[in-house]
């Protein structure tokens, strides 16, 4: 860990305790004011840490933000996994739970499916925005302006011959995605593999993460696949009710505001 790192985590710390002086922060550290006070000026244009009128530096408000969403995380993986692992019961099939964070859709949690066939996809690794079913979901659930800044800064890796290749081709699927309320990945990430995947409301109605089911073709087609789509959606929507989310809010909404999202579990 380089020094300047381990001295603004100390100062992280320090002020979790309380508000400093910087003469306090620099005893406490041994070091010069004037070094104090350049990382703390780096840490408070992030908004890391605040000063008041006396100059006493205290935490600041991006530390809320960033507790705010790992509390989100890890309360999503929490109240999901027991309907994850019924998905997973019921279908026999590889069942993944997803996020969606600071531009990147990252899996955080996953049952293998009940046979010899394994996914290459994995806990913490990041998944392809346009060429599967949980990156489309949740980034079809992003403003308008934000999909399209979404889709133009892609790399649109073909990794099979059913890969969507361009901006204007994936912002026509994420269309498709909120039109019919589910995504799909059609042997586009990985050959032979189809998938499905659903929305997982919070209690404000955001979508805070996807619920997908993967499975070969070599298991099962894709209209075979497609048949499980209820399961899945049962499963997104048992974990929305979990964190707070009630249909008939959606169904109000949706009748006051016709372009709100349509049919997102």
């Amino acid at each position: 860990m380089s020094q300047s790192l381990a001295r603004a985590m100390t100062l992280l710390g320090l002020l979790g305790d309380g508000p400093r002086s910087l003469d306090e922060l620099a005893s406490v550290l041994e070091v010069h004011k004037t070094t104090v006070l350049r990382l703390l000026r780096t840490m408070e244009a992030d908004r890391f840490v605040q000063h008041d009128a006396d100059h006493r530096y205290q935490l600041g408000s991006r530390l809320f933000e960033l507790a705010n969403h790992a509390l989100e995380q890890r309360d999503v993986r929490t109240i999901a996994r027991p309907h994850l692992a019924e998905l997973n019961s019921i279908t026999g099939q590889t069942v993944h739970l997803a996020t969606y964070e600071a531009g990147v859709v990252i899996y955080i949690d996953k049952f293998d499916a009940q046979q010899s066939v394994r996914m290459y996809s994995r806990i913490g690794k990041p998944a392809p925005l346009h060429c599967t079913a949980v990156g489309k979901i949740l980034i079809s659930a992003r403003p308008e302006a934000e999909r399209a800044k979404i889709a133009d800064g892609i790399t649109y890796t073909p990794f099979t011959e059913r890969t969507i290749t361009t901006a204007e081709g994936y912002l026509r699927e994420l269309e498709l995605v909120l039109e019919q309320g589910f995504a799909e990945d059609r042997e586009e990430h990985e050959s032979f593999v189809n998938c499905i995947g659903c929305a997982v409301r919070n209690g404000t109605g955001d979508v805070v993460a996807a619920v997908s089911m993967s499975v070969p073709d070599m298991v099962l087609d894709h209209q075979q696949v497609l048949a499980a789509l209820p399961d899945v959606q049962r499963a997104a929507a048992a974990i929305s009710e979990g964190l707070g989310w009630r249909p008939s809010r959606e169904r109000n909404e949706t009748t006051e505001n016709p372009s709100h999202t349509k049919g997102m579990q």
